[in-house]
């Protein structure tokens, strides 16, 4: 396999503790994956010499929540908010109806251009979701769709369709339609909120998905304090996303548990909800990933650079916090930060995703608000801009 030596790198984070962040710094990436770490003047030779003159580097963004497959936009729901009226859980009807009369590969041609277009801007590791199907065929094409993703979730128990009882629509979740779809999926995810799923409800998708050996995630607290932090670490949920909405008890409970609070800074700007307290939980102990939640009607963006810039300007994060929270953060909320292959670090045996900043410093991100800064992305060793 060939190798590469990225070298000149006025700053590089590579998340790992030992290494820390370096200056005037080298990689050395060997097939898809990182072969070496250290200082320029000590890189090992290579089939390919890159000089970033300079620059910052960091790992790739992992984005750990999207929701990728869909069809149609909600252009008129984001006018009409933006106007006064406010978010409910409810518009995801919406895009599920389109979704529906989409046909497989107008699925795919969307999903691919999503993925692309993250991508362009340094993001190399991406979850996405079902969720807009809603019967056992629809989801399982979806899941099928999807698995041009790095990770793909369940999302059956989105939302009630229009017209059935809720506790039908569980029970055919919980039975025909995870049986259908666990095979093509790593992960369950519930909307554990009030328009949604109850705790009850909800309790009963995360246990159905751990019989059948999914791993667990949660939609919770993101229109008002409810019961999906809780639940959620009760179960051992690998993250609980949104957050918006939280109390002591449950910054407690995730400051005392491998549960990642995931944020979505994007999200709560769309529909006008408060920003996290990002403060608080970091300041308790709490793992903190950033996602950009790309989907249609809640936040259209797949830009993890504005979640950073907004994490840093409005949340009270630091710099190296926010792009920590959305590396190596989103990572653990994926359970991919450690052993060989781990994303959203730089460390040899890392996967050699590499993210070369136009800038000489990641401050830069909040620094530079609203500017493109992405020079050079590597995703598994291969050069994609």
């Amino acid at each position: 396999m060939a190798t590469t030596v990225i070298t000149g790198i006025g700053e590089l984070t590579t998340n790992d503790d030992a290494l820390g962040t370096l200056t005037d710094a080298a990689l050395v990436l060997d097939g898809d994956r990182v072969a070496w770490v250290g200082p320029a003047a000590d890189a090992p030779a290579a089939d390919e010499r890159v000089d970033v003159e300079g620059r910052a580097v960091l790992p790739g963004w992992v984005d750990s929540h999207s929701h990728l497959v869909f069809a149609g936009d909600r252009t008129a729901e984001f006018a009409a908010r933006m106007a006064g009226k406010p978010y409910q859980a409810g518009g995801i009807a919406v895009t599920v109806d389109a979704t529906r009369a989409a046909t497989d590969e107008e699925l795919a041609a969307n999903l691919r251009a999503h993925l692309d277009e993250a991508a362009a801007q340094g993001t190399t590791c991406m979850e996405t979701k079902t969720g807009y199907g809603l019967t056992v065929a629809d989801e399982v094409r979806s899941a099928e769709v999807a698995a041009a993703a790095d990770e793909v979730t369940f999302l059956g128990a989105h939302l009630v369709p229009p017209g059935e009882d809720a506790d039908s629509y569980v029970d055919l979740v919980c039975g025909e339609m995870l049986d259908a779809v666990a095979p093509h999926v790593g992960w369950c995810d519930v909307f554990c909120e009030h328009g949604a799923f109850d705790a009850d409800q909800s309790r009963r998708v995360l246990e159905a998905a751990k019989a059948r050996g999914l791993g667990l995630r949660v939609h919770g607290n993101q229109l008002q304090q409810g019961p999906g932090v809780q639940l959620a670490v009760e179960l051992g949920a690998a993250s609980v996303d949104h957050c918006t909405y939280l109390d002591r008890s449950d910054v407690d409970a995730l400051a005392g548990s491998d549960t990642v609070a995931t944020l979505l800074p994007a999200c709560d700007l769309s529909t006008r909800q408060p920003l996290p307290d990002a403060r608080a939980l970091l300041d308790a102990g709490a793992v903190v990933a950033l996602a950009a939640n790309c989907n249609p009607g809640s936040s259209y963006t797949s830009s993890m650079a504005f979640c950073v810039t907004t994490a840093v300007l409005q949340m009270r994060m630091t710099v190296e916090e926010a792009v920590r929270a959305a590396t190596l953060g989103g990572a653990k909320a994926l359970r991919r930060d450690s052993g060989e292959g781990a994303v959203g670090v730089l460390r040899e045996g890392a996967r050699a995703d590499v993210h070369v900043l136009e800038a000489p410093s990641a401050t830069w991100l909040a620094y530079r608000p609203g500017v493109p800064l992405t020079r050079s992305v590597w995703r598994k060793g291969q050069r994609i801009r």
